[in-house]
């Protein structure tokens, strides 16, 4: 059963002239290595990073604030480079209750063109 459906928009030029400080407040190391990796794009895959938490917030039926931070919400690639949301700390506890005893399954897509990243969330509860 699907419980949370989010998506996303973001310009990518918006992650230009942000500072290292502002990008390690944000991202993840393993998500800045990522971009890093690709300098000629990193922009773009932070684009891509920002959309899929702010797509996940909202298929969590929440946003960031008092009790989920940045660092909760993360991008990792699986062995086949296919993207994957890793959650923590309050973004793992809002999971866990919107699931209501069910097992959760989340479900990610990263799109993106030259100027604009859009990611989309679903969130499944399955019956253990």
């Amino acid at each position: 059963m699907i419980i949370g459906i989010g998506i996303d928009l973001v310009e990518c030029n918006r992650f230009l002239d942000w500072s290292a400080f502002k990008k390690q407040r944000i991202f993840t190391k393993t998500e800045l290595e990522y971009a890093d990796n690709d300098n000629a794009n990193a922009e773009k895959h932070l684009a891509n990073f920002w959309a899929a938490r702010e797509a996940c917030l909202k298929a969590l039926h929440t946003g960031f604030g008092e009790n989920i931070s940045f660092a909760d919400v993360s991008v990792i690639h699986n062995d086949s480079g296919a993207p994957e949301l890793l959650l923590n700390g309050g973004a793992k506890t809002a999971l866990k209750e919107l699931c209501n005893g069910k097992t959760a399954q989340i479900h990610l897509s990263i799109t993106d063109q030259t100027d604009y990243s859009a990611a989309i969330v679903v969130i499944e509860a399955i019956e253990k």
